[in-house]
């Protein structure tokens, strides 16, 4: 079997490894073109391009699928299966009707809860006790096609975007690689339609939204700081200054002091006054600085000095 694969972040990584582990050949990886990155601004590759050098993988970039030469140069490669993992280009209908079986993708929720951009952060943010990845048939619409596998994981209380993004990105390559064994085998996996009702969109993140509005209740809170580490971290003001929270936990309690006020401190913790109980914050970050524990920032306070 013939497989272009298709993605770009480090989420596409481990299911590029499971495409090259499965038996299949893998004709050429597609990423998206090299972006400036870091503080020097550099041109850098994305995980995919460099994952796929690696094994020695053809690379292809182009910054379009719409053109009729990129679709030429897709078509030649004579891919039997396209895999497609947070590529972030769009597939015009005449890729999708390209190979012989179709274009698989791996999408980081359960459908059809949580269709777009941005599944995992949106599944914290909500409160949602469970997550997953399901192996879906794509079609021309927004992750509405048919699944063909799935695989569920528990939402646990201390989940960050970060920690939920790398076991979903191990279970969507563990439910790719035995898509692939069993069509490799000879079998047909059946299609499953999504269902009509349920359908949410998890749409692109704002930095806007990771900004504390000590208004909200504490729970509400806890979970923007969790889903929003490590990227784009959640920013709260407190006393004045504006800091980077990584770490924070809502715990009940009465108060009747106003939003965003401090009501106590700890050996290594600090509560906020929130909309409703309290915010309980355990690491944050000075602008310019570190990320370091509460009890750092507090001896800063102190001292009149930085934690830096």
């Amino acid at each position: 079997m013939r497989l272009v694969f298709a993605g770009t972040p480090d989420f596409a990584v481990p299911s590029l490894a499971a495409c090259l582990a499965s038996g299949a050949q893998v004709v050429a990886a597609y990423t998206q073109p090299d972006r400036p990155a870091g503080r020097g601004r550099q041109l850098a590759a994305s995980p995919v391009k460099q994952a796929a050098l690696a094994a020695g993988v053809p690379v292809e970039q182009p910054e379009t699928l719409r053109d009729k030469a990129a679709r030429a140069r897709l078509a030649a490669y004579a891919p039997d299966l396209i895999v497609v993992v947070a590529y972030g280009l769009i597939l015009p209908k005449s890729v999708l009707a390209l190979p012989r079986l179709g274009c698989w993708n791996v999408h980081a929720s359960l459908l059809p809860r949580w269709r777009g951009a941005a599944p995992i952060q949106r599944a914290i943010l909500a409160g949602d006790a469970e997550s997953g990845v399901d192996l879906m048939q794509m079609e021309a619409g927004l992750d509405t096609g048919p699944v063909l596998l799935e695989a569920r994981t528990p939402i646990t209380p201390d989940d960050t975007g970060g920690t939920l993004h790398d076991r979903l990105a191990a279970l969507g390559a563990q439910v790719l690689g035995e898509g692939l064994a069993r069509v490799l085998r000879g079998e047909t996996l059946t299609a499953i339609p999504q269902a009509e009702d349920g359908v949410v969109y998890a749409h692109k993140l704002d930095k806007a939204e990771a900004r504390l509005d000590w208004n909200q209740p504490a729970a509400a809170l806890a979970r923007t700081v969790r889903a929003f580490d490590p990227w784009p971290v959640a920013e709260g003001v407190l006393d004045g200054e504006r800091l980077r929270i990584w770490a924070a936990e809502a715990v009940p309690g009465a108060h009747e002091a106003a939003p965003g006020q401090i009501v106590a401190t700890h050996r290594d913790a600090i509560d906020i006054a929130t909309g409703e109980g309290l915010l309980r914050i355990r690491e944050l970050q000075r602008e310019g600085g570190r990320r370091i524990g509460v009890r750092d920032w507090l001896n800063a306070r102190r001292q009149g000095g930085s934690a830096r």
